[in-house]
C-alpha cells in the first residue's frame, strides 16, 4: 500500500480506528477544534458506512478502510469524486498503520479487533494512543515487550488511565504505592439482586454519567469495564494486582488516583468528557487550550466513595481473578464476555447470566501460562466457542 501524499509536517498526522464509534466521533471533534495542531490521516470504520462516508467528506482523509469487506463497493463509489485512497478488510487496517506520515494511531475499535492493527501500528514505530483496552486485556505481556522493542511509545485514553497517567507526571523516581481507579458504579449501583435479575438492556444502556458505545456501556453496568482497567493499569503502569484498588465514586469527577510511598495520594479531576484524555494524548507532553466544560465547585459540592460489591457484580471478581492467574486468562475473560455482551445486547441473555458464562468458560478453556500471539489468537477462538455453547440463541 503505497501512500506519497505530502501533508502538512507541522501538524500531526492521526489515524482513527474506530472513527464511527464514541472515542472515534469525539477524537474528530477535538481534531476538528485544532486544526492547526493535528489533520486526520486515516479513517476505519467496521460497518457504519454511512457515517464513514461523512467523515470522509468532512476531514479528507488520505485513507479510508472499511473493515467489513461486503461494504467496500458502496463506501468506494460515494467517495469516487475525491481523491481518497479506498481499501477494505482486516489486513487493510493492518497495512494502513504502518503508512510513513503516520504520527499517532488512535485505537478505538471495540474489543478483540483491535490486538492485530495495534501491534502492526507498534512495529511501525508509531505513538499509540490506546483507547481499546482489550489490547492489554488479551495480550499486556507482548505488547509492552514490543512497545519496548520498538519504541513505540503507548498513552492511555482510557479517562481512568488518563488520570494515573497525568497524576504520574513529573514523578520519574517515585514509587508507585497504590493506584485507586473509580467507577461510577453504573446505572444498577443500588439494585439488589433480586432486581439485577430482571434488568434489561434498554435499562444497561443507560449510563448515568458517561456518553459511550453499547459494548462499553454494559460492561460499565456489569463492572466489566473495570475488570479490565485494572489488568490495563497492571501493563501500563508495571504494578502488581495488590497494588490495584477500585473505588466507587458515583459523580465522575475524580478520574483516578495515585497513592505515593509517603501516602500522599494525588487526584485527577475534570468533568466526564472523553475529549479531555483524547486530546491530552494527542498533545502530550503539552497542554492546549480546550472548550470543554469545567467543573463548578458551587454545584458539585458533594463528592462521595464506597467499596464494590463482588457478590452482585461477579465480573469485577472474575477479572481479578484472571489477572491474578496471568498467562491467557484475561484473554480467555474478554472472549467470553464479548460473546455474553452481544447475546445481552440481544435479549439472549440475563444481565445475571453473563457472570455464570464468564465463570464457566474460565473453567473449561485450556490454560497457557506463558503465551505466544497464536496461543491468543487459539484462546480467543476456544473460549468463544465454549461461551457460545452456553447460550443457546448466540447468534452464529
Amino acid at each position: 500500500m503505497i501512500m506519497n501524499k505530502d501533508k502538512d509536517s507541522k501538524r500531526k498526522q492521526i489515524a482513527i480506528l474506530g472513527s464511527t464509534g464514541s472515542i472515534g466521533t469525539q477524537a474528530l471533534q477535538v481534531i476538528e477544534e485544532h486544526p492547526d495542531l493535528y489533520e486526520v490521516y486515516a479513517l476505519t470504520a467496521n460497518n457504519r458506512v454511512e457515517q464513514l462516508i461523512a467523515q470522509v467528506r468532512k476531514f479528507q482523509p488520505e485513507v479510508v478502510v472499511i473493515a467489513n469487506e461486503d461494504k467496500y463497493g458502496q463506501l468506494k463509489e460515494a467517495l469516487a469524486d475525491l481523491p481518497v485512497k479506498v481499501y477494505a478488510g482486516t489486513e487493510a487496517i493492518c497495512q494502513m498503520v504502518e503508512s510513513g506520515p503516520i504520527d499517532i494511531v488512535l485505537t478505538a475499535m471495540v474489543g478483540y479487533a483491535g490486538l492485530k492493527p495495534t501491534i502492526h501500528a507498534i512495529r511501525a514505530r508509531k505513538t499509540i494512543a490506546l483507547a481499546n483496552k482489550e489490547t492489554l486485556v488479551v495480550a499486556g505481556e507482548l505488547i509492552n515487550q514490543l512497545a519496548q522493542q520498538y519504541h513505540s511509545p503507548i498513552l492511555p485514553v482510557d479517562s481512568e488511565h488518563s488520570a494515573v497517567f497525568q497524576c504520574l507526571t513529573g514523578e520519574i523516581g517515585n514509587p508507585i504505592e497504590k493506584i485507586i481507579l473509580t467507577a461510577s458504579g453504573g446505572p444498577f449501583r443500588t439494585c439488589s439482586m433480586e432486581q439485577l435479575k430482571t434488568v434489561t438492556k434498554v435499562q444497561a444502556l443507560k449510563h448515568p454519567n458517561w456518553d459511550m458505545g453499547a459494548k462499553v456501556t454494559i460492561d460499565s453496568a456489569s463492572l466489566m469495564n473495570k475488570g479490565f482497567e485494572m489488568i490495563e493499569a497492571k501493563w501500563l503502569f508495571g504494578v502488581a494486582p495488590q497494588q490495584i484498588e477500585v473505588v466507587v465514586h458515583p459523580q465522575s469527577v475524580i478520574h483516578s488516583m495515585v497513592q505515593f510511598e509517603d501516602g500522599s495520594i494525588k487526584a485527577q479531576l475534570g468533568m466526564p468528557d472523553m475529549r479531555l484524555p483524547i486530546q491530552y494524548a494527542f498533545s502530550y507532553p503539552d497542554r492546549v487550550r480546550s472548550s470543554f466544560d469545567r467543573i463548578d465547585f458551587a454545584t458539585c459540592s458533594n463528592l462521595t466513595f464506597e467499596q464494590p460489591d463482588t457478590t452482585r457484580f461477579r465480573n469485577l471478581a472474575l477479572a481479578y481473578e484472571a489477572m491474578n492467574r496471568g498467562g491467557n486468562m484475561p484473554c480467555i475473560v474478554n472472549a467470553a464476555n464479548e460473546v455474553v455482551v452481544a447475546s445481552f445486547l440481544k435479549d439472549g441473555i440475563s444481565f445475571l447470566g453473563m457472570s455464570d458464562v464468564i465463570e464457566k468458560t474460565m473453567e473449561r478453556a485450556t490454560f497457557v501460562a506463558a503465551p505466544t500471539y497464536d496461543d491468543y489468537v487459539a484462546s480467543d477462538a476456544e473460549a468463544r466457542k465454549i461461551a457460545a455453547s452456553f447460550v443457546p440463541s448466540f447468534p452464529a
